[in-house]
């Protein structure tokens, strides 16, 4: 349906999930295709051999979206090696669930972190490149627990919440630029974030979803691609549910 042919892009947490299915998708349409990951060795290297024929349009980096120091020399590597690229998509994210009181101290950081901060990071350099061409496509990973907020979530769903108000505050800044930013704002989807849910809480959270049943990574990595697409050009600031209903 699409064609990224001749365009770069860049997935953070890039190697499983929905990060791997997104990038997959996108090495489908030709994109060239940079992916990030944090510590899962394991991850990364099973995503390399899964994607062994395509590895002249894959480039796998070491990133830690959190650290600004690393951010800042990711992005002078983008510049030296590729100098501009078309799409950025912000996916990498952890969980780190308690009750809020408690919650370490450490875990409602560590959360922010990765899912808030290391968006702000991830962005601040991405757009100064994109301005420059006057084109890009940035979509920001967020959860529709930015709206329900489950228990034991606070930090997740405080850090999904100021990702949502991010994107919108930095969609008006950008968009003379010809720069879109977006949010795919999934729901229960397959993945082993996921994979720990006890089955009584599995079956209770399937009774809330109107389509019964979870969804799968490669549904929301669609959504991903349409507004990465030149067609979604009009289309900013927003936040496309991929959820079943909820």
């Amino acid at each position: 349906m699409y064609d990224f042919k001749g365009q770069t892009v860049i997935i953070t947490g890039g190697t499983r999930g929905i990060g791997k299915a997104i990038a997959e998708s996108f090495l489908k349409t030709g994109a060239k295709v940079i992916v990030t990951y944090s510590t899962n060795e394991a991850a990364m290297m099973q995503f390399k051999q899964d994607n062994s024929q395509l590895t002249e349009n894959i480039d796998i980096r070491k990133l830690d979206v959190s650290k600004y120091a690393e951010v800042e020399e990711f992005f002078k590597y983008i510049d030296t090696k590729y100098g501009s690229f078309e799409v950025l998509v912000n996916n990498a994210g952890i969980r780190k669930d308690s009750v809020l009181a408690m919650m370490k101290e450490s875990d409602w950081h560590d959360v922010l972190n990765v899912n808030l901060t290391g968006i702000f990071y991830m962005c601040k350099f991405a757009v100064r490149n994109l301005m420059r061409k006057r084109y890009g496509r940035v979509i920001n990973v967020s959860s529709v627990m930015e709206r329900y907020a489950f228990e034991g979530q606070a930090n997740y769903a405080a850090a999904k919440a100021g990702l949502s108000a991010l994107t919108r505050s930095l969609s008006k800044e950008v968009a003379t630029r010809g720069i879109t930013v977006n949010c795919v704002s999934p729901g229960f989807i397959e993945t082993e974030l996921i994979q720990d849910l006890p089955d009584k809480l599995r079956e209770a959270y399937l009774d809330r979803i109107p389509a019964k049943r979870f969804g799968c990574p490669e549904e929301v990595a669609a959504c991903v691609l349409f507004l990465a697409s030149k067609e979604a050009s009009y289309v900013t600031g927003s936040t496309l549910e991929v959820s079943g209903g909820l």
